[in-house]
């Protein structure tokens, strides 16, 4: 596994593919895949049997998994993308944010 820059609740852009620009919040990451699923990015169609949670069944808009490298940390303070980095400040290891130097 790698050590990933991206964690669940970050603000994230797609950097490319069919859903490139789109912005969102990230919902859950899978380490093991390197993938990370965006909330209203990269939307499939499924189709669901019928069940006791939705007893109609048919066609259901869900999320998609995207690879890590797809995707780029937004700033919170100037909402540009940016790259991140590791440091050890007062002791403890933080992510900052290489444009602004300010810690996520």
């Amino acid at each position: 596994m790698m050590k990933l820059k991206i964690k669940t609740g970050d603000t994230v852009r797609i950097v490319t593919g069919d859903h490139k620009g789109t912005e969102g919040k990230v919902v859950s990451v899978d380490r093991v895949k390197n993938k990370a699923i965006v909330e209203g990015a990269n939307l499939v169609s499924k189709h669901e049997k019928p069940s006791a949670n939705n007893p109609q069944g048919g066609i259901v808009k869900k999320e998609a998994p995207l690879h890590i490298s797809n995707l780029s940390l937004i700033d919170p303070k100037s909402g540009e993308a940016t790259k991140v980095g590791f440091e050890v400040r007062d002791g403890k290891k933080v992510r900052f944010s290489k444009k602004s130097n300010e810690v996520i």
